[in-house]
Parts: structure tokens; C-alpha cells; sequence
């Protein structure tokens, strides 16, 4: 188990290193000159341009722009922004607790309602298996811009239950606020977990251990929780585990859809603005975010079943 952990460690902070490298690599290729952009007008004063590039050290060479980057990053100072004047880890923490909420909220509907719906098409018949389909077929199919837009018409137009913009304050009225961005942001996502557990269901109903129990007798309920459900779990937690990890990056859309003050709205307007320490960094966060989940997940099923150990051994 320790050999597995380090090697999941190390490769976590392998990919983190790399997605560092590129981040920055595909900002710095970006075309535009964020110099240009702060100096204002088309003919920015020279000696104006010279003291804004020296200041964000941007009159240096690749690799010394990403050291001085990175270094500031472990260091725990990922810098100002070259638009707001705030510091980075201001602009970040100002916005953390809504998008984490969302996450949260939406990644509570991918698990129950998405796993629960796969569980009662997989056991269920066909009408049932058959509606849950379709549903779930169309789900997949809605980008989250057009969910929200249907959410937005139906709920908060028509039927004035939801508030159209803001995140709000206090910790119900952020619910009210987020509960159409959360079902905006899990739409796609609850229907492909809804997917693969009504697959691995279906495989574990037909499997033989499961036909065993039911010649021993054994009630319904009891094959269904230790036979089916037990074995179809280690699946179905990574690609639900894959999903949540890909809520903070899908909320982006849903943050700006309905004016959520989140981490995904604040990289949309920092890209427009070209304020590249913020787009940097916010990039970075959302990339360790996703592969810690990962890790996690990896971790979390080997205690599940230890099989997977094995071909871990040094």
C-alpha cells in the first residue's frame, strides 16, 4: 500500500509539473501583448511599455518568466493582477466558497440522483429502463449553455421559483441561488454516471455468483446489496469520481450563464481582459483540483478492493 501511495503521489505531482510547463508555454505563445493592453491606446508610450514589461518580467527570457512564475507559486505568491491590482490570492478567495458549494451541490445530484436512476433502469423493466433512457439520451445531449438557458426560461421566467442572477448570501440563499446553475453543471454528467451503472448493473444481474444466490434463496434485496451493488461499486466510484473531478472546470459556463461570482466566471473575465496572472493561475488550480480528485478516487478504490495492488509492487 505505501509503495502505491508513492507512486500515485509521485505521479500526481509528475503531472502537475507538466501541466505547469504548458499552461504557461500556451499563455506565453498566446498572441497579443498584455503590455500593449495595460499601457492603453494604440501607441502606447515606450518608456511606459519598458517599466510595465520589467515590472511583470515579461522583457525576459521563457524559461526565467517561468521560474520567477513558479517560484512565486510554491512560495505561495502567485502575484497581482496586471487589470484588478488585487493580489491573485484575494481574487481567488474571494470566489472559492461559491464555486466550491456548486461543485459540491452539483456533484450531490450526480451521485444520488445519477446513481440511483442507473440502479432502478438496470433492475427495473423495460418501460421504466426505457423512459430513464430517453431522459438520460437527452441529458447527454444538452450542452450546459442550453440547459441553462431552458432552466433559466422555465424556472426563473415563467415560473419565477429560482432567482435569474447572483450567487447570493447565507448559506440557504445560496442554495436557492445555485440550484439552477448545479442542475445546469450536473445535466451531462448525472446521465453518463446514470449510464455506466445501469451497464455494470445489468452485467452483475447475469453473472453466476449472482444466479448462485438466488438458488441459495436469498431475498431479492440481499442479492441486490452484496452480490450486485458491491461489485459494481469500484466502477462505478471512478467514473463518478472522473466526473466531480470535471465539475470545476464545467463551471465556467454555468458560473457566467447565471452571474455566479465563481472561480470558472472569474477565469472567463480574465481571459477577455488578457490578465495572464490570473488566467495562469486560476489554470493551475483547476488542473491540481482535477488530479487530486483523481488520486483520490485511485486511492479509494484500492481500499475497495486490493487487487489492484498487485501490479503496483516495486
Amino acid at each position: 500500500m505505501m509503495w502505491f501511495l508513492a507512486r500515485k503521489a509521485g505521479a500526481l505531482v509528475a503531472t502537475v509539473a507538466v501541466a505547469s510547463l504548458v499552461i504557461f508555454g500556451a499563455l506565453y505563445l498566446a498572441p497579443g501583448d498584455p503590455a500593449s493592453l495595460l499601457a492603453g491606446g494604440h501607441q502606447p508610450n515606450p518608456a511606459a511599455l519598458a517599466e510595465i514589461r520589467a515590472r511583470y518580467h515579461l522583457d525576459e527570457p521563457f524559461l526565467a518568466q517561468y521560474w520567477h512564475w513558479l517560484s512565486g507559486l510554491l512560495s505561495g505568491n502567485p502575484g497581482d493582477s496586471m487589470v484588478l491590482k488585487e493580489p491573485v490570492t484575494s481574487l481567488i478567495g474571494a470566489r472559492l466558497a461559491n464555486t466550491a458549494l456548486l461543485v459540491a451541490y452539483a456533484a450531490l445530484l450526480i451521485l444520488i440522483v445519477g446513481v440511483a436512476a442507473g440502479i432502478v433502469a438496470g433492475v427495473a423493466g423495460r418501460a421504466v429502463d426505457g423512459a430513464l433512457t430517453v431522459t438520460t439520451t437527452v441529458l447527454m445531449a444538452a450542452p450546459a449553455f442550453v440547459a441553462a438557458i431552458l432552466l433559466i426560461w422555465i424556472f426563473a421566467t415563467k415560473l419565477s421559483w429560482f432567482p435569474v442572477y447572483g450567487s447570493g448570501t447565507g448559506f440557504w440563499d445560496r442554495i436557492h441561488h445555485l440550484t439552477l446553475p448545479a442542475l445546469a453543471l450536473s445535466g451531462g454528467y448525472l446521465a453518463y454516471v446514470s449510464r455506466i451503472t445501469r451497464t455494470e448493473v445489468r452485467a452483475e444481474l447475469a453473472a453466476d455468483h449472482v444466479a448462485a444466490a438466488r438458488v441459495r434463496g436469498l431475498p431479492r434485496r440481499t442479492v441486490l446489496r452484496r452480490h450486485v451493488l458491491r461489485n459494481a461499486a469500484p466502477p462505478i466510484l471512478a467514473v463518478s469520481g472522473v466526473t466531480v473531478a470535471g465539475l470545476f472546470a464545467g463551471t465556467a459556463v454555468a458560473e457566467q450563464a447565471f452571474g455566479v461570482s465563481g472561480l470558472g466566471s472569474l477565469l472567463v473575465q480574465s481571459a477577455a481582459r488578457q490578465d495572464l496572472v490570473v488566467v495562469q493561475a486560476l489554470s493551475l488550480l483547476l488542473v491540481t483540483v482535477f488530479v487530486v480528485v483523481n488520486t483520490l478516487v485511485d486511492v479509494t478504490n484500492a481500499v475497495l478492493d486490493p487487487r489492484l495492488l498487485k501490479g503496483s509492487a516495486p
